[in-house]
C-alpha cells in the first residue's frame, strides 16, 4: 500500500471494522451508511491487495484475513496515538463541547455520585455535552477505555482493575433499612432479631450471599436472607412495599430517606470505599480531566455534608497514582 495515497478516515474505518467484525454495527458507530462503509472497505481491499475481512462461515459478522490480524493492534496503536497528539493541544469548553461522556457504574455509586454530576451537565445549558452510563459488568471494558469509548469507572475501590489510575472520592458506612410504619418499631435491631428478619439483597447472579453474610460468619452466625433483585434502586422499592428489610450503604439510604427508616446494624461492617479509575491514556486529556473534576468535585460535597455517616477518604493513600 502506498502511505501517500492513504485516506486518514478509511483508516479510521478499519480499525473499527476490525474491532466490530460486522459491517452494520461499525457503520453504527462511524454515523455512516451501511453502503457507504461497504464502500470504504472496497477500498481498502484494493489498496492493501488482501481482502481483509471475509464473511464468517456461520453467516454472523466478517472474519479478519491473517493480513487483518497483524495489521489491527499496530493500526490501533497509531490512532490511538493521533488521538493523544491532538487532544494534548486541543482546549475543552464544555459550553460548546459536543462531546459524550461515557461512565461506568451500578446503580449505588451512580445515585451517590453520578447523579450531582448529570445535574451540572443538564445546568450548563450545553445540549451537545451529554453522559451515558454503561454497567460495570460490560465486557471489554478496559478495551473499550483504551480505545476511547469509557471514560470512567465508578465503584468500589477494591475492584477497580489495577491496570487504571486511580483516585479514592468518599467513604460510606453501611446502615439498616425498613420501610416506614414497620411492624417491628423504631428502634435499631438486636444482632439476634437482625438474623431472623427476612433480608433483600443485590445480586446480578440471583445469589443470596453477600459481604455481609462473610461478616456474620466470622460471628459464627447466620441471616434469613429472602429476595435477591438485581439493583439497588429495586431494593428500596421492595423495602417500600413489603416487611423486608436490607442493609447498604448509608449515602444510597438518604435517597430513599422518604420511604424507609435507617438504624445502626448490629455487628461491624468495613467502610464502603468509592473511588474514580481512568486509562493512562486519558490521563492528559483536558475534556477527562474535566469530568473527573466535576466527580471529584460531588464527592467532596458530600464529604462536607453534615450527615455525619459520610467522611471524606480523599486525604488516604490512593490506590495508584492519580492525577
Amino acid at each position: 500500500m502506498d502511505i501517500h495515497r492513504a485516506d486518514l478516515p478509511l483508516l479510521i474505518s478499519l480499525d473499527v471494522l476490525l474491532a466490530e467484525r460486522n459491517v452494520t454495527r461499525a457503520a453504527r458507530r462511524l454515523h455512516l451508511s451501511q453502503p457507504a462503509l461497504s464502500g470504504q472497505l472496497a477500498r481498502l481491499r484494493e489498496w492493501f491487495g488482501d481482502p481483509l475481512l471475509v464473511p464468517s462461515d456461520t453467516g454472523r459478522g466478517m472474519v479478519p484475513t491473517e493480513r487483518a490480524l497483524a495489521l489491527q493492534p499496530r493500526l490501533a496503536e497509531a490512532l490511538r496515538a493521533l488521538r493523544e497528539a491532538v487532544a494534548q493541544d486541543a482546549a475543552f469548553d464544555p459550553r460548546t463541547s459536543e462531546r459524550t461522556f461515557v461512565i461506568a457504574a451500578n446503580d449505588n455509586v451512580l445515585s451517590i455520585l453520578a447523579l450531582q454530576v448529570m445535574d451540572d451537565l443538564i445546568r450548563d445549558g450545553n445540549p451537545a455535552l451529554r453522559l451515558a452510563i454503561l454497567p460495570p459488568t460490560a465486557p471489554d471494558l478496559i478495551d473499550r477505555m483504551a480505545a476511547g469509548e469509557v471514560d470512567l469507572v465508578l465503584g468500589d475501590v477494591s475492584g477497580l482493575p489495577g491496570s487504571l489510575k486511580a483516585r479514592a472520592l468518599l467513604s460510606d458506612t453501611f446502615g439498616f433499612a425498613q420501610r416506614k410504619q414497620h411492624p417491628r418499631g423504631m428502634t435499631a435491631p438486636s444482632l439476634d432479631e437482625y438474623c431472623a428478619l427476612p433480608h433483600v439483597v443485590v445480586s446480578s447472579r440471583a445469589e443470596f450471599s453477600t459481604a455481609v453474610d462473610d461478616a456474620l460468619s466470622e460471628l459464627a452466625r447466620e441471616r434469613r436472607v429472602a429476595i435477591a433483585v438485581p439493583s439497588y434502586a429495586q431494593v428500596a422499592v421492595v423495602l417500600s412495599q413489603t416487611d423486608g428489610v436490607a442493609t447498604l450503604p448509608r449515602q444510597l439510604l438518604r435517597r430513599f430517606a422518604s420511604l424507609v427508616d435507617v438504624f445502626d446494624v448490629p455487628l461491624p461492617l468495613p467502610p464502603f470505599e468509592m473511588a474514580m479509575a481512568w486509562h493512562p491514556r486519558a490521563h492528559q486529556d483536558p475534556s477527562a480531566q474535566w469530568l473527573r473534576a466535576r466527580v471529584l468535585a460531588a464527592a467532596e460535597t458530600l464529604a462536607q455534608a453534615r450527615d455525619p455517616v459520610s467522611v471524606p477518604c480523599l486525604a488516604r493513600p490512593t490506590p495508584r497514582p492519580a492525577s
